[in-house]
């Protein structure tokens, strides 16, 4: 076993168990990557000790749709997406997108990662479809890297566009792979960072990006390859192709899938706003998975999803980011208070609106239950040691803390938290990544970002 760790004396420990336990002036024991207790006066031999008093401990959230690429394209007046349609922003993004590099790649990434750890996240996905002729078949490697470094779970999906765009794709010709090419490297990282024991800190998902942008051989391999290996999948779906697919398949895009097997419980889509009631009835009896990505949707004027209602009918719904060139932020915690807000407005047309803490438990065990692990996802013995802390005695949070299950979303808790420990080691604390030099790796970033980006691309040339 490895170093046990108490927690001491947390005015609250939110556990999101199935019994939706809250435990006040309270102590966790952990033991190397587990939780080995939870209650009042834990007695028992620990290494070392944390002082939770005043804080309240959350299980750490899942991020379940991402794109860390995209981190380097952001914050842009030239590529403003509010205000574009989709076909423009394409044909902007893409321009810069061709010249990212497995420099990009890797800095990039460890920006999304620290603002996600910083905001409470322990386990991320990322949906890397970026694979151009400068960065070769690194991606997912360089991203390891960066998230081994950092400290943070990471589910790596290993995405592919293969349809041409003289047949229909939105895919430039330097950033498209083969079937085959696609599927040896799925093989390769497979064998490399797949680990399906509890408490793994990498697994690889099968993803390739969108069925409007992939021949149909590269879904039915996948499939098939994925099945083999016991790895689970993803694609976006129900964002405006359906019509694409109508007109290519005679069907949309939910029943192609379905068709050829891409759907199920380890299966999970991103996004989904174009699909209907009937579709979302089919998902929930799949047990096929949605992430809910509220940003995008909300800058992009695209339709909400009703989450009261999938939750009622049995569609199992986690909570992403997505790509920063549709979200300028990595903060998960803002993603939670958006995707709530949201609902609430829609709350008089649509019966009624979820809780803040049931939004938290879309973010915790959903995002659990979407990446097949039972071993995260809420804060019990035997469960993965991997948690934030929210200091409640802050000046701004006074009159709150009878209530700390639904703070974070009803309050807008949306800063950096105070701890975030991830398999039983503290990665953040008090403002300060753990084990890295941050402004070190600040500063080489910025210098990849002049380098392959700002200087060649148009779009940071005219800011204003």
């Amino acid at each position: 076993m490895g170093k046990k760790i108490l927690i001491k004396n947390a005015q609250a420990i939110v556990t999101c168990d199935e019994s939706d336990t809250i435990y006040y002036d309270a102590d966790m024991l952990v033991d190397g990557p587990s939780i080995v207790a939870i209650g009042k006066n834990i007695d028992r031999p620990y290494d070392e000790t944390i002082d939770a008093a005043g804080k309240f401990i959350y299980p750490g959230l899942i991020n379940t749709h991402h794109h860390f690429f995209q981190t380097f394209v952001r914050n842009l007046r030239t590529i403003d997406y509010p205000n574009m349609t989709v076909p423009q922003w394409l044909d902007k993004i893409y321009r810069i997108f061709q010249r990212i590099n497995g420099d990009v790649i890797y800095y990039s990434t460890l920006t999304a990662l620290s603002d996600l750890i910083k905001h409470g996240c322990t386990t991320a996905f990322d949906h890397q479809y970026c694979y151009t002729t400068a960065t070769g078949d690194t991606p997912v490697d360089r991203q390891m890297q960066a998230a081994k470094e950092l400290g943070i779970r990471y589910h790596a999906g290993r995405g592919a566009n293969t349809l041409p765009r003289e047949q229909g794709s939105t895919i430039p010709e330097n950033m498209l792979e083969t079937t085959d090419k696609f599927l040896r490297d799925c093989e390769r990282i497979i064998g490399l960072y797949h680990d399906p024991e509890p408490f793994s800190m990498s697994r690889i998902v099968m993803a390739p990006c969108q069925p409007m942008n992939s021949y149909k051989e590269t879904f039915e391999e996948t499939v098939a390859m994925a099945r083999k290996n016991r790895v689970f999948m993803h694609t976006h779906l129900g964002e405006g192709e359906n019509e694409t697919m109508v007109q290519r398949w005679g069907k949309r895009t939910l029943t192609w899938c379905e068709d050829i097997g891409f759907a199920g419980p380890d299966v999970w889509y991103a996004h989904c706003w174009e699909l209907t009631a009937e579709e979302f009835e089919r998902m929930a009896k799949a047990g096929t998975g949605v992430s809910h990505c509220p940003a995008p949707a909300v800058l992009g004027g695209f339709p909400i999803l009703s989450i009261k209602w999938l939750n009622e009918i049995g569609v199992n719904v986690s909570l992403g980011c997505d790509g920063s060139a549709t979200n300028d932020s990595s903060n998960l915690l803002d993603s939670l208070r958006m995707a709530y807000t949201m609902q609430c407005y829609y709350s008089k047309e649509r019966r009624g609106a979820i809780s803040a803490y049931d939004m938290l438990k879309i973010a915790t065990v959903g995002g659990a239950k979407t990446l097949g692990r039972t071993d995260l996802g809420s804060l019990s013995a035997g469960k993965g040691a991997d948690l934030f802390m929210v200091d409640a005695r802050s000046l701004e949070l006074t009159g709150t803390e009878h209530d700390p299950a639904n703070l974070l979303a009803r309050v807008g808790v949306t800063g950096n938290v105070f701890l975030t420990m991830i398999n039983g080691r503290t990665v953040y604390r008090d403002g300060t990544l753990q084990g890295v030099d941050e402004h070190r790796l600040r500063a080489e970033g910025e210098a990849v970002c002049d380098r392959v980006l700002r200087q060649p691309c148009e779009a940071f040339h005219t800011l204003f």
